[in-house]
């Protein structure tokens, strides 16, 4: 019987432990999207405890909180940090078999050196170790990023915020990681509510100095923003959307929906399609001028809760994996932007493993000029485990090229998140090292090394450009 979470975790088989501990494991991280506050990074933030550090706005507890019957104000609600905590400590031996489980431990194990199971019989000890190490300099924001080997991060920002904190991280000069900004323009075009709509138009505009009132001024705006964010060293976008429509569009018609939507009437649901499109588009004209990453997170259907949508609001748990169809506009979104050879390097992630295949075969569709150009991204969210990484590993090495793959990221919110990498890594190496020793590819370390270093770490560095020595 193996050891739980013991030094070959994961890696089944001999060639997969040589390739994990010689190789994957000393690689650096280059995270290229996550949630992380900008603030906390600039700030080198110090948590007071381990709730801060570990709970605060954690949507995957929270739902395994509410499963397990732990009361809301257990979850987001008014209940004290240690309070929280212990509910989670509750919860834990109930995660068995899911990706919480091990993702708590490793990250008490390689945060802490906290060895113990949580449950509520070591949930004392366990608080009052962590709180302990995080009062020591060492545990910082940046401080636990660096503990991960940590170079890059890339939060996600919104093009009317003034990235401030930004600036302030690149004037400090801070060498031990890197934070770059990501273009997220998804309220551009989410007409959920108008009155919120146009409140952000009006932001938007404002962080512009131009007041937005047709289409023209909002690309306007938008490639000011663009530029802007250029120049504080983004080189990767966002686009969250349940699909990219399947429509045609012409700026007549944008504008058209624009001043439907600034005059007060709430756009048709073709008409916000076709907005969404022209936006999506335009944007990513904009990412292949100037030399970016556009990515594209396909399939979440959100806040399918309405009464805890109106009592919590949006990101606090409540979104599940949508059965869109994805390839017929995601095709034509890509087409598009070729005839006129403006498509940008893109990453596409579904949410809908269901998918798999067909984003596959959809980059093989659509490259050209540039090493690995249109990439099929790493199981995301409710695929960041185990099997879903498994499933979009093998998707990918059976209809494309595996050893031009970008790797791994966290999508998160908190700073012990980046365990995941080495949960990644392992996964990665167990999937090759199965191949090799059941003859399906040759035991050859100028083959293989190359390949698990270049997913790990070097084909990110070499995609991305982010200036990493």
């Amino acid at each position: 019987m193996n050891e739980f979470m013991g030094e070959d975790f994961l890696l089944e088989t001999e060639t997969a432990r040589r390739l994990y501990h010689e190789v994957a494991a000393k690689q650096p991280i280059i995270d290229y999207h996550n949630h992380l506050p900008p603030g906390d990074i600039a700030g080198d933030r110090r948590f007071v405890n381990l709730f801060e550090a570990w709970l605060e706005g954690d949507h995957y507890k929270w739902r395994a909180m509410r499963t397990a019957g732990i009361e809301e104000r257990f979850c987001t609600g008014d209940a004290s940090p240690r309070q929280k905590f212990d509910a989670w400590a509750r919860t834990v031996p109930q995660t068995l078999g899911n990706p919480l489980y091990h993702w708590t431990h490793l990250e008490l194990r390689r945060y802490f050196g906290i060895n113990e199971l949580l449950s509520p019989d070591t949930a004392e000890e366990i608080w009052n170790e962590a709180n302990a190490k995080l009062a020591e300099p060492a545990f910082s924001a940046r401080g636990l990023l660096k503990m991960q080997n940590v170079q890059v991060v890339c939060t996600t920002d919104d093009p009317a915020d003034d990235l401030a904190y930004h600036a302030a991280h690149a004037a400090a000069g801070s060498p031990d990681v890197q934070m770059y900004p990501a273009f997220r323009p998804d309220k551009a075009h989410n007409f959920t509510s108008l009155d919120d709509w146009k409140t952000y138009i009006t932001r938007l505009g404002d962080a512009a100095g131009s007041a937005v009132t047709c289409w023209d001024h909002l690309l306007e705006v938008l490639m000011q923003r663009h530029a802007h964010f250029h120049a504080m060293g983004c080189r990767v976008s966002d686009h969250g959307v349940e699909f990219v429509p399947d429509v045609d569009w012409t700026p007549e018609a944008a504008d058209k929906v624009m001043k439907k939507a600034l005059g007060g009437t709430m756009p048709a649901e073709a008409e916000i399609l076709l907005f969404r499109r022209a936006v999506m588009e335009s944007c990513a004209r904009m990412d292949a001028q100037a030399g970016w990453t556009m990515q594209i997170h396909l399939g979440a259907l959100r806040s399918v809760n309405p009464r805890s949508l109106a009592s919590l609001g949006p990101d606090t748990g409540f979104d599940v994996i949508g059965d869109f169809p994805q390839a017929r506009g995601l095709a034509r979104h890509l087409g598009a932007l070729t005839e006129d050879e403006m498509l940008p390097k893109t990453i596409l992630y579904t949410l809908n493993p269901a998918d798999n295949e067909m984003i596959a075969t959809m980059i093989g569709a659509f490259q050209g000029g540039i090493p690995g150009k249109i990439q099929f991204g790493s199981g995301w969210w409710f695929n960041d485990q185990k099997d879903g990484m498994e499933r979009q590993l093998t998707a990918l090495a059976n209809l494309g090229l595996l050893p031009r793959f970008v790797g791994m990221l966290t999508d998160s919110r908190s700073f012990l998140s980046f365990p995941r990498h080495e949960y990644f890594r392992r996964i990665l190496c167990s999937i090759v090292g199965k191949w090799v020793e059941s003859g399906e590819l040759p035991n050859d370390t100028a083959l293989l090394d190359p390949m698990i270093a270049g997913i790990c770490y070097g084909n990110a560095k070499d995609y991305f450009k982010f200036g990493v020595e």
